[in-house]
């Protein structure tokens, strides 16, 4: 089931590594992700031949990505490579249009970006998992979601739906997330939100140390591969990885994934008590019903 969860991140860390570190290793990481698909008919010489660099600076590169060298970092990244050849579909996630498409080809592009991408993401469910982010929930007093744009807008709508049911659930806004992470108790739920998983030292992955240090329950949505929330977390939700990190058009697959995986979350959680919770949205449903009827009689008296 979760065997694109190892590899499906390595033109992930490429791009990252690639914003981190504008030296020789650049240039590598740009003719890597411009071959990809022919990256295995070349040699480490004739790489560095094309890129500029030297043999010592490619093996750098791929030591640079947690491999021990070339040789390794290559077998990985054939298998990523076969694993987005068999699961791709027929539109590329990141460039799913371009200026030659008509209105109903684009209509049509992202049809299928966003229904391969919710059947992605079913796939890399546990339900195992699943079942403790809900028993985690069940059991917080407060439940606060870490996140960066656009990750906190679709947070907001999963917070607005446990709101309907009497679910009390907060977004850190940026620049008080350190505070908030250190209210939290053992009592509390933090729902961290990193699409790389990666960058420790900036917001929200930072927070990650205090939060296990006050020992809050923590569920962890992220990327596939490897990373500091999976090694860091013992409940972590995977979001559909076909996306770069950067090199894209916008986030269509990620975003639809991440909705998906807040829907799930509610819905399942709604039916732990499906009785009271349903109970619960319709009476105050009601009573708002009544309540905006009679703000829009005032308003016409």
């Amino acid at each position: 089931m979760l065997c694109g969860v190892i590899v499906l991140f390595l033109l992930q860390k490429i791009e990252e590594l690639m914003m981190n570190h504008h030296d020789a290793r650049y240039a590598v990481g740009e003719f890597v992700l411009h071959e990809q698909t022919n990256l295995h008919h070349y040699t480490i010489s004739q790489i560095a031949e094309y890129t500029y660099t030297s043999k010592a600076t490619v093996v750098r590169f791929a030591k640079t990505l947690g491999f021990d060298g070339w040789k390794e970092f290559m077998k990985a990244f054939i298998s990523e490579m076969k694993y987005l050849e068999q699961h791709q579909g027929d539109v590329d996630a990141n460039y799913p249009f371009d200026a030659k498409n008509t209105i109903k080809e684009i209509i049509d592009r992202l049809k299928k970006v966003q229904i391969e991408s919710i059947q992605d993401s079913a796939d890399l469910m546990e339900t195992a998992m699943i079942e403790k982010a809900v028993q985690y929930l069940l059991k917080a007093r407060h439940v606060v979601i870490f996140g960066l744009s656009p990750n906190v807008f679709l947070g907001e709508l999963f917070r607005r739906k446990m709101i309907t049911i009497g679910k009390q659930i907060d977004i850190a806004k940026l620049g008080e997330m350190g505070i908030i992470s250190h209210t939290l108790t053992e009592e509390d739920c933090a729902i961290v939100v990193s699409y790389s998983g990666n960058n420790e030292s900036a917001e929200p992955m930072c927070y990650l140390p205090s939060l296990l240090e006050r020992k809050v329950l923590i569920i962890g949505i992220t990327g596939g591969g490897d990373n500091y929330m999976r090694r860091s977390l013992n409940c972590v939700l995977t979001m559909s990885s076909k996306e770069r990190l950067y090199t894209k058009i916008s986030n269509f697959a990620t975003e639809e994934s991440l909705q998906f995986i807040f829907n799930i979350l509610f819905s399942c959680y709604f039916a732990k008590n499906f009785q009271d919770n349903n109970k619960f949205k319709l009476q105050h449903a009601k009573e708002l019903e009544v309540q905006r009827v009679a703000v829009l009689n005032s308003m016409k008296d």
